[in-house]
């Protein structure tokens, strides 16, 4: 059975665009593989702290050394590890904060890039064999000949972590001017319309 991770990071609920960009590929997804399971991952509900130093003191312990308090500063990370690697398609939809991503999906990241689980300890990504896909909702737009092209920081940055932990099949799609919808220049469903067949494309 084809399972579909779904990241979620925007606090903005129904006003946020990169989760009404979601709910359009999952609907488009659901119809391409109607057989397929989907396990949602929202980090604005999740309580996600950043790496502190006990987190980093258990994963440098090797885990037949750890105890019992170690296993509970993994434990969340270890639990978003297995949804990772359960899932043969990854969906990341993300706002995208002063150029780069929010604060609550890079510690995901910082949770799920470990070594011997996620990434060998020769450097090789170890989640192979699957494909993601990146919703991005931003103000500014970044597409070739923007002014702005060489701020794309959280593109970049999000392909990087994807390629370097071992998923290389990374689609992007990028809802670039987002921010005519709180302006009131264009209409929620009117501006994810407009990504529809990026969307199926992608969900396909």
């Amino acid at each position: 059975m084809t399972q579909l991770l779904v990241i979620e990071t925007s606090p903005r609920g129904e006003m946020s665009v990169s989760r009404h960009m979601a709910r359009r590929f999952v609907a488009q997804w659901e119809a391409a593989h109607p057989e397929g399971a989907i396990v949602r991952r929202d980090l604005a509900q999740t309580e996600l702290a950043f790496v502190t130093a006990p987190w980093l003191h258990a994963y440098f312990t090797p885990a037949d050394q750890h105890s019992s308090e170690m296993r509970e500063a993994l434990r969340l990370s270890d639990e978003l590890v297995a949804e990772l690697l359960a899932a043969d398609h990854i969906v990341i939809a993300t706002p995208v904060y002063n150029y780069n991503v929010p604060a609550a999906l890079k510690a995901w990241i910082d949770h799920i890039v470990r070594k011997g689980m996620t990434l060998g300890f020769d450097g090789k990504g170890l989640v192979t064999g699957k494909k993601a896909t990146v919703l991005f909702a931003s103000g500014g737009v970044y597409t070739e000949g923007s002014p702005i092209r060489d701020r794309d920081i959280a593109h970049q940055y999000l392909k990087l972590i994807l390629n370097v932990i071992g998923i290389t099949d990374v689609n992007i799609v990028a809802g670039g001017g987002a921010k005519a919808v709180d302006l009131g220049d264009d209409t929620m469903d009117g501006f994810v319309g407009k990504l529809d067949v990026h969307l199926r494309q992608a969900a396909a």
